[in-house]
């Protein structure tokens, strides 16, 4: 999802207004430029970048280990039983998260959604 924001966004900030408001939610930084925002003992999450002008809020897992397992087992097992698999155990979640911080992103710093 990606958003035109109005406000500036750091990212800082965000990770701030978040703790404060949602305290379910955990949020960690993944790079400077990365927030990744999950619910408490859940492994799907939603990771949070910032541009010029727009806010994008994507999909994800967790911590980088869990997206390392999932390479790994599409090397080991080919791309279509593990692509099924994420598409039925994972994706669903990681979709849930990811449309409530975008919600709450967008309420907050944005305006309308871009494309």
């Amino acid at each position: 999802m990606r958003f035109k924001i109005t406000k500036e966004l750091k990212l800082e900030d965000l990770k701030t207004k978040i703790e404060n408001e949602c305290p379910s939610w955990n949020c960690k930084f993944r790079s400077p430029k990365i927030l990744v925002v999950n619910e408490r003992g859940s492994s799907a999450a939603a990771m949070v970048m910032v541009r010029k002008e727009k806010a994008i809020v994507n999909e994800g897992f967790t911590t980088m280990g869990g997206q390392m397992l999932f390479v790994i087992s599409i090397l080991a097992l080919g791309v279509i039983i593990p692509m099924i698999i994420y598409f039925i155990a994972f994706f669903p979640k990681q979709k849930a998260i990811r449309d409530k911080v975008g919600a709450f992103v967008k309420e907050n710093y944005g305006d309308n959604e871009v494309v």
